[in-house]
């Protein structure tokens, strides 16, 4: 079924959630739902969301965000890079208002459907405009104990990204479906040249979403852990 907007093209009704919403976002389903239908329409109407993907907003995108909760301590500062439509930052902070999210993203439009959504939901959540590596971004955001990220970048590229926001033990984790696994064995020589140990893949949401959010964890090495043969070891752990 579609919404008719009168005489405009014509875009699909946004989803019902499904039952597991519930359990993932508790007295906030409602906002979780807001969120949906902003997806569905504005998301689709300025290009964040592809048409095709409203049907599945619920199973592919939101609940396969907000699980990523499960791997983050309470209270903790989050930074999530790249963040587009506002994924996985908005769903995480819908699930889990204890958190204090940063969301950072360098295109205008996006950061403008970010903020008008967090506004309106009464959100607690900042946006930067901008690029994690900028050092405005990391003066704004850095020393965060978690950085987020979703099909933002490869590994390596997104390890030089995402390392430099986070404190020492500081962890990333990379939304990276599938290719998970293939991935970390790739780059994973890389990701420890750049200063990050412990790398590993992870599952969140299983019983929720189908199949499990598959995440790519790795934590910030302070520099007095860091050398080359720590690296070529942790190289190949990761393996």
């Amino acid at each position: 079924m579609e919404r008719d907007l009168g005489g405009t093209t014509a875009l699909p009704a946004e989803p019902e959630p499904p039952a597991s919403a519930a359990v993932v976002f508790g007295d906030r389903l409602d906002l979780a739902r807001r969120y949906c239908a902003a997806l569905a329409t504005a998301g689709v109407e300025r290009g964040l969301i592809g048409p095709r993907e409203v049907p599945r907003l619920w199973d592919r995108h939101i609940l396969n965000c907000a699980v990523l909760g499960e791997l983050i301590a309470e209270g903790s500062s989050v930074v999530d890079v790249g963040s587009g439509a506002g994924l996985p930052g908005i769903p995480l902070a819908i699930a889990r208002p204890d958190l204090r999210i940063t969301l950072v993203e360098p295109l205008l439009r996006r950061t403008i459907f970010l903020s008008e959504f967090i506004e309106s939901a009464g959100l607690d959540v900042t946006v930067v405009r901008g690029r994690a590596e900028q050092s405005g971004v990391l003066k704004e955001a850095g020393g965060a104990d978690v950085v987020t990220s979703r099909a933002v970048a490869p590994l390596a590229k997104l390890a030089q990204w995402s390392l430099p926001l986070l404190r020492d033990h500081g962890r990333m984790l990379a939304l990276k479906g599938i290719s998970a696994a293939e991935e970390l064995e790739r780059d994973g020589e890389a990701l420890a040249r750049a200063g990050a140990g412990k790398a590993a893949v992870l599952e969140c949401g299983a019983g929720i979403v189908s199949p499990p959010t598959l995440v790519i964890s790795a934590e910030r090495l302070p520099r007095s852990e860091r050398s080359p043969r720590r690296a070529a070891k942790q190289a190949r752990k990761a393996k």
